[in-house]
């Protein structure tokens, strides 16, 4: 493994959890190295769901800042993967519904420290985010699969994303969707199905 990549590989000996703890209490860089840890399967699931990688980006810091704001507030006891694919689920949505484009005012604001000893939100993002098909091997498959997805109404989509892109249980899918168990299943089942059709169709076209 080269240095690059090892430099880049999520420091798994502390929870997601504990680092929010500790950037509650001041530690700035938890912040970042939370970012970090999530950038690049949060960013895949925001350019599935959302099918825009520029608009996925936007998304994606938006919903950091909107964990930077409600960080207080959030039980240490749960886990904080599901809290943040709701408020990432969420904010697609209203990005779907408006097209909407973050704030720079908002990016901007300071947070940690005092006056003299203070960090900028969009200081901790990351630069340049992955694209999902950096991480693919057949990139001809993979946009296929993109494609089939994003064509596909929005209450199936986001079910399947979460639950086969990103192994989510039912129950947390559940939670990110806020609808009930039983109808996470009936979704997951008709997206499949829905999936497996578009993909033959789709299949047979080319041949």
């Amino acid at each position: 493994m080269s240095e690059m990549e090892n430099a880049t590989q999520p420091d798994t000996s502390v929870t997601d959890e504990q680092l929010l703890f500790r950037y509650v209490n001041g530690d700035v860089s938890a912040f970042e190295t939370l970012v970090n840890r999530y950038r690049r399967e949060l960013f895949n699931f925001l350019a599935r769901f959302l099918g825009d990688p520029a608009l996925a980006e936007d998304v994606f810091q938006e919903a950091f800042l909107q964990v930077h704001l409600s960080a207080g507030g959030f039980d240490v006891t749960r886990r904080l993967k599901p809290w943040l694919f709701t408020i990432a689920a969420n904010k697609a949505r209203d990005a779907l519904r408006s097209r909407s484009r973050r704030s720079a005012a908002e990016l901007d604001a300071e947070i940690g420290g005092g006056e003299d000893d203070s960090t900028r939100f969009v200081d901790l993002m990351p630069g340049s985010i992955p694209r999902p098909e950096e991480t693919l091997e057949n990139l001809e498959s993979a946009q296929s699969v993109q494609n089939i997805v994003q064509q596909m109404p929005e209450n199936l989509r986001s079910v399947l994303l979460l639950s086969y892109f990103h192994q989510f249980p039912y129950k947390e899918i559940a939670d990110v969707l806020n609808v009930p168990l039983g109808t996470v299943k009936s979704r997951l089942h008709v997206a499949v199905k829905e999936f497996a059709r578009r993909w033959k169709a789709a299949s047979e076209k080319k041949q």
